[in-house]
């Protein structure tokens, strides 16, 4: 598949490392050489230093042939005029990174379409997103609705109270357990189990399971003393903070509170129609922390633009006794560190925006994708068809590569677990978990070949 990229920032050069290991042919552009200093070598792809909006550099750059040019510059309007250009000269597919929620409403979506830009990407709406549905479940450090909510993926770090420590999975997750674990994050190990792996002690294990034993798999990882979230204190008054105070469910209470004066000013104008109160002061106050009620408060939001800040504003918060935190880090370099530190929910605004430009990339028929960033591990929601060589085969003799494994299909609306001996059908969603860069593998399982 070839892809051109405008703009080698954040998500850019994401979006590139991961291209660089599936062997897609991969052009990015950016006018600023430091930018691109170095990325050709780095990763296998081409590198061009020139305007992203220049008819002939995107000719150079074999735009007329892609089939998906990704518009991330910093500036919104480049990326639209770049899409819009891309279009024009023929590629199949485009997207832009915008930064105005007027372009998102429904009624809008027509109006871009009509010129050339299939799909529009708001970093900070996808962040509050997954934010939202976080605080959602305290006990959960990641949450991910398959399907509309047939099937659900709990990410859950395992403490002392967890009942399934040290049992082989091929004990806990048989033909009629209502669970299956598919990613298993341990140290810096990420394990794809098998029926002999075990779950040990501080393990972030994923679950796959179904709406009606949410409350079955609290229960065995000794959650159910953790309380749900009704106050939330944000720190910081940012887009994405804003995103997520719009957004926050009627039960929860919002705190914001923003360093800056004028800031305040702006978010008591853009939060007017909700009932977020907006706070002038520092989050790391703990005086201040103690006067708006931390104690009583069930989620901490960290989302300044400091990786270190939040860092350790949501350590201090967990030393208040705030059960859920969230941390916004940017810098993937220290998303490690702050795993290791156990801050909680850690979310990063460009692996969330690379995740969903890269399922456009995907051949098969995809219908979500994430990258989880804590366990370098994928996952995919893809639709079987007709012929494919997973509906000719119960998954057991599917010869599926190491690392892989599936964790459930959707059929008729329900979801199911999968065990060894189930029959995937043509329209199945089946949902797929493997190491990183391998989805490029596994998406032929699932089109229509006659190879097979």
């Amino acid at each position: 598949m070839k892809v051109v990229i405008a703009g080698a920032g954040a998500v850019g050069k994401h979006l590139s490392r991961l291209l660089s290991t599936e062997n897609h042919d991969c052009v990015l552009i950016d006018d600023d050489e430091e930018r691109l200093g170095g990325i050709d070598s780095t990763y296998d792809i081409m590198a061009i230093c020139a305007s992203p909006t220049s008819i002939q550099t995107l000719k150079d750059a074999g735009t007329g042939s892609a089939d998906l040019f990704v518009g991330v510059t910093r500036y919104e309007s480049r990326n639209i005029n770049a899409c819009m250009l891309a279009h024009a000269l023929g590629a199949k597919k485009t997207v832009a990174r915008i930064d105005n929620y007027e372009y998102l409403l429904p009624q809008n979506q027509p109006f871009f379409r009509d010129h050339g830009i299939d799909s529009l990407v708001y970093p900070e709406v996808l962040a509050a997103r997954d934010i939202i549905t976080g605080l959602k479940m305290s006990w959960v450090r990641q949450r991910w609705d398959v399907h509309d909510g047939a099937l659900v993926m709990l990410g859950i770090k395992l403490r002392e109270g967890c009942e399934i420590l040290n049992q082989p999975l091929k004990d806990l997750c048989g033909p009629d357990d209502p669970y299956h674990i598919v990613a298993i994050k341990r140290g810096d190990e990420t394990i794809i189990p098998g029926g002999f792996d075990e779950l040990q002690l501080y393990d972030l294990a994923y679950f796959m399971t179904t709406q009606d034993y949410i409350p079955y798999i609290r229960k065995i990882v000794g959650k159910e003393h953790y309380e749900d979230v009704h106050n939330v204190i944000i720190m910081g008054g940012g887009k994405t903070a804003v995103r997520a105070a719009l957004a926050m469910p009627d039960n929860m209470n919002v705190k914001i509170i923003e360093n800056s004066v004028e800031r305040c000013e702006r978010l008591n104008t853009l939060l007017s129609e909700s009932d977020a109160m907006v706070i002038h002061g520092d989050g790391r106050d703990l005086g201040l922390l103690n006067e708006e009620g931390i104690k009583h408060t069930q989620a901490f939001v960290a989302l300044t633009g400091n990786a270190e800040t939040n860092i350790l504003a949501c350590l201090a918060a967990k030393k208040l006794g705030v059960r859920k935190t969230v941390a916004m880090v940017e810098n993937l370099d220290y998303v490690s560190m702050a795993e290791s530190l156990d801050i909680g929910t850690i979310i990063n605004k460009k692996t969330v925006a690379a995740s969903h430009i890269f399922q456009m990339m995907l051949k098969a028929d995809v219908r979500n994708m994430r990258s989880l960033m804590m366990v370098e591990a994928d996952v995919a929601e893809f639709i079987a068809s007709e012929g494919s060589k997973v509906t000719r085969h119960v998954v057991k003799d599917l010869g599926l590569p190491f690392g892989v494994t599936i964790g459930g299909l959707v059929r008729e609306g329900k979801g199911m677990l999968v065990n060894g001996n189930t029959q995937i059908m043509a329209g199945d969603t089946v949902m797929v978990f493997c190491h990183e860069q391998k989805l490029n593998k596994i998406e032929k399982y699932f089109k229509n070949n006659s190879i097979w």
